[in-house]
């Protein structure tokens, strides 16, 4: 079992500050000036310098190490320096880092970044083009000679099994889009503000990889975003109103790969979630039913569907129907299929919003609101709330 007991994270650390550049298809700068645009707004948002900054946690798969983007934004020294693995399986594992280190006392303002230029630059819908001989590439290989080349081909053969065992059709993943699009236009930062979709318009996407079609596809965005965390009690003498991080966990599955676990005995649902749905839980006491939004990380639309199942809010094979009703407001910024593809960071800011009340589709009340970073990978998850 992955999971032991309740661990004592909870409530010791807090999201202070939130900031990002414009999200774009090209934004004319380095990968580096967008990381530390995204920091020096993060830091003014929660009130705060550079010089107050002792810890830095970001991804692998990134440009812009901590130490360089702590030099070009005016950081000082750090006791704390972290990069995590796997893609967008990393946003929430970035705060849970950083939390731990401020938990411990090993930083006192841990700041987590993600820039890059995804679109003008690196494409990572562009699939696999050249990678080193490694033991990680393994499980790739032996699916590239079949034509299983790019993130959608990976996810298009877990999403037919999920239609054929539930006896769906490719509408159920409209579902997902439509509502993340509704969201999207109305949020002015939004790359489709002002765009919204129907289920026709899905329907009438072209072909990806079947069963995906173009809509059920996250956007590729150049962009950066950044988030503050620090201990609760410091938060409370800050700028915003805290976001507490209530839960944070990591998981991965049994037979765990990239994007190709095809060997496991069942396709139809995401175990590394399930892993950290668990976790998340138990630590905190809550159960879906006390979840006043969710922001599910949606690079691809059947995934959205099976997180939503590992979580227990819905039954399998019945998340479509979950998601038409709008039982609980999801990604309520748009999420990368409407406002922006940047690895779920945007994702945990959207949520620091909705419990600040700042969102440009707030949810009245909200005080509890579950994220989730990338599925098909070993990912991580938060459950964050206001300080009451």
């Amino acid at each position: 079992m992955s999971i032991r007991s309740r661990d004592s994270l909870g409530g010791r650390a807090a999201v202070v500050g939130i900031g990002a550049t414009e999200f774009s298809k090209d934004s004319g700068r380095s990968e580096l000036k967008l990381a530390v645009e995204a920091v020096h707004a993060a830091l003014d948002d929660a009130g705060l310098s550079p010089a107050d900054v002792d810890g830095m946690v970001t991804f692998t798969m990134d440009t812009s190490p901590e130490i360089t983007v702590a030099q070009a934004a005016g950081i000082g020294e750090l006791s704390f320096f972290s990069r995590i693995h796997y893609g967008g399986g990393a946003a929430c594992a970035t705060v849970q880092q950083a939390a731990l280190a401020v938990a411990a006392n090993v930083a006192e303002v841990v700041v987590c970044y993600r820039a890059f230029n995804e679109r003008s630059g690196r494409r990572f819908g562009s699939g696999v083009q050249h990678r080193e001989p490694s033991a990680e590439g393994t499980a790739l290989g032996w699916n590239l000679p079949s034509g299983l080349l790019t993130p959608a081909s990976w996810v298009a053969m877990a999403a037919q099994r999920y239609l054929h065992t539930y006896g769906l059709t490719p509408q159920a993943f409209g579902h997902v889009a439509v509502t993340d699009r509704r969201h999207a236009a109305n949020n002015p930062a939004a790359y489709f503000s002002g765009k919204p979709i129907t289920l026709a318009d899905h329907a009438a996407s072209r072909w990806i990889v079947e069963p995906l079609r173009l809509l059920d596809c996250c956007q590729e965005t150049d962009g950066g975003q950044a988030i503050v965390v620090t201990s609760v009690e410091r938060a409370r003498d800050l700028r915003r109103p805290p976001a507490v991080i209530v839960a944070a966990a990591q998981g991965a599955g049994r037979a765990q790969e990239q994007m190709t676990s095809f060997y496991r005995d069942d396709l139809t649902g995401l175990p590394e979630m399930g892993v950290v749905a668990r976790q998340l839980w138990e630590t905190s006491g809550l159960t879906p039913s006390h979840m006043d939004v969710g922001i599910i990380y949606d690079h691809f639309t059947p995934f959205v569907l099976m997180q939503l199942e590992e979580f227990g809010f819905c039954e399998p094979g019945e998340a479509a129907e979950f998601v038409a009703a709008d039982v609980l407001p999801l990604n309520t910024h748009g999420g990368q299929l409407g406002e922006a593809y940047l690895h779920g960071m945007n994702g945990m800011a959207e949520a620091v919003r909705q419990l600040r009340g700042t969102s440009v589709n707030q949810i009245p009340g909200a005080a509890r609101a579950l994220v989730t970073a990338g599925t098909g990978v070993p990912t991580s998850g938060l459950i964050l709330g206001t300080d009451d």
